[in-house]
Formats: C-alpha cells, structure tokens, sequence
C-alpha cells in the first residue's frame, strides 16, 4: 500500500491537470462520437503523442466492436489495459561488470547530478562501492554541487579542476574505481543544450574516453528528462539517443509535472525503456519504474 501511495502522491499534479478528466468522461454516459473526440482532446494535451494517441483510440473502438460495449464506463478497465501494453518494464540491470560504468547524460536542469546522488544511495544501501565521478567541468558548482551530495550520503567522489577537460575526469575516475575495486562508477557530464553542435561533440569525445579508460565502457547510458517539459523533452532524447547511444531514461520531476503522458511518447517514438521516476526529493522516491503502478496512477479517480 506504502508503495502504491508514492505513485498515486507522485502523479497527483499529472492526474489532476489532464488524466482525471478521463475518470470523468468515463462515466456511465453513452459510447458516442463526442466522447471519443473528448478523449482524444484530452489524451494530447496529456502529451502522449498524437501517434500513440490515435493507436490507443482505435484500440479501443476495435474492443467496442468486439465485446459490445454501449457505456463510457465500460472502457476504463480496457483503455488501462492499452496504456499498460504500450509500456515496457525496465529491464533487468545487469551489474556483472566489475566496475559497471554509467554514464549520465540531459540538458542544463533536467535534475542529472541530484538523480546521480539518489542512484548512489541506493546501490549503497544494496552493499553496492559507488564512485561519483563529476564530470561536469564547465560549471564549479555542478562540481560543489555533487561532492556536498557525496558528503552527506557518504559516497566517493572523484572530481578535476573547474574549465578542465571532462574527458580527463572520467578516465581519473575509473582508473580510481579500478584501483578501489568499486563496483559502480556514476559519471555526472555537463548539462547540454542538444541544439548545440559543438556541446554534443564533446559529449561524444567523453564517450570515447571511457571506452580507451576500461574497454566495453560505458556499460550504459542513461538520459534523465525533466518531466516538467513535456513534448520537448522528446526532441532532447532524439539527439542524445544519436550521439551517445542512450539505452534507457530516468523521468526526473514526475511529481512537479503535468506532462506524465510524455512516457508513452518516449517509449513508441523511441523505443527506449524507462528505468526510473523521480517521485520527490528524498533518494528512495526515486523509484524503479512500474508501468502499472504508474497507469494506476495517473487514472485514479481519488
């Protein structure tokens, strides 16, 4: 129950702003041409796309036809049921690298460097060695920023001098976390905007670094998204997806957002799973995603 209340808590905001006018339209109102029109309206401005939006649609009307649905409030366990399907659960993470490199990448305020310190935690609690590798180089506070994370979580950080190279950090800090036998190393990179050519460029140059420092690295590449944002953070995985690989998302800010259908757009235009959900501020409210918890959450009439 504890866990199903941090999802509902979680998404409260993206429940109230759009999704919750789907437990209204769900009534026990007749099954007509407006109310399908309603849902679409509804289903968009809930940023899911309007691709997954017409799939999910004609899902439904398919299901009308075949079970002979004639009430509104006939379709809500059959549109959870589609908005489940159209999400993957994550996948099983694999540690079996030893140390298994991350590398953690998102535009300037997408929540990177708290999401890197909440992932620390967590693997520490689970008897994980963790190392903090900040990489971010261009802005001294980013530096400051996780080295007071590493301080108060009491996980090891491997930090370089502010403007230095962010290539030079990351291979320090494996060649570190070889030397400790740490099991994971997190490595924070500069917030990009991912219009910026040049930006992405130096992105794809640490990239290449890593794999010279500890070849096979990075074992993954994970992009955290500012939830808050909404479609634009659909084109920001576009780029990071094509210049570093990215094989998995972090939703950050899901609390602080409205835009929660953003998830089903990530995953039918991208392919790409989503691993976790920042829930709130605290490092255990950043959750392993749940596709049916989060559907759950986002429909609930309560």
């Amino acid at each position: 129950m504890e866990f199903l209340n941090k999802w509902k808590d979680g998404l409260a905001r993206t429940r109230k702003v759009t999704f919750g006018r789907i437990a209204n339209l769900l009534g026990a109102s007749e099954i007509n041409p407006e109310l399908w029109d309603e849902m679409e309206t509804t289903l968009i401005q809930a940023d899911m796309g309007v691709e997954t939006v017409q799939a999910i649609l004609a899902a439904l009307q398919e299901r009308v036809k075949i079970e002979g649905y004639t009430r509104s409030d006939e379709l809500q366990d059959a549109l959870r049921g589609e908005l489940i399907l159209r999400l993957s659960p994550p996948p099983t993470l694999d540690f079996s690298n030893k140390p298994t490199v991350i590398l953690i990448v998102g535009v300037n305020g997408s929540g990177k460097t708290t999401t890197i310190a909440k992932l620390g935690k967590q693997w520490s609690n689970a008897h994980k060695q963790v190392l903090l590798v900040a990489g971010d180089t261009f802005r001294a506070a980013a530096v400051d920023q996780l080295q007071v994370w590493g301080e108060r979580l009491n996980l090891a950080v491997i930090a370089g001098q502010a403007g230095g190279d962010p290539g030079a950090v990351a291979y320090d800090g494996i060649q570190s976390a070889l030397s400790r036998n740490a099991d994971i190393v997190l490595i924070d990179t500069a917030g990009r905007l991912h219009t910026r050519f040049n930006l992405m460029e130096e992105l794809k140059k640490v990239n290449r670094v890593v794999g010279k420092a500890l070849p096979g690295a990075p074992h993954a590449t994970w992009l955290v998204l500012d939830a808050t944002t909404g479609q634009n953070a659909l084109q920001q995985a576009k780029a990071f997806k094509d210049a570093v690989q990215v094989n998995g998302v972090i939703l950050a800010k899901l609390d602080s957002s409205a835009h929660g259908g953003m998830a089903f757009a990530i995953q039918s235009q991208l392919g790409l799973p989503i691993l976790y959900a920042g829930l709130g501020e605290k490092p255990d409210d950043l959750q392993l995603f749940d596709r049916e918890a989060f559907v759950d959450g986002i429909l609930s009439s309560k």
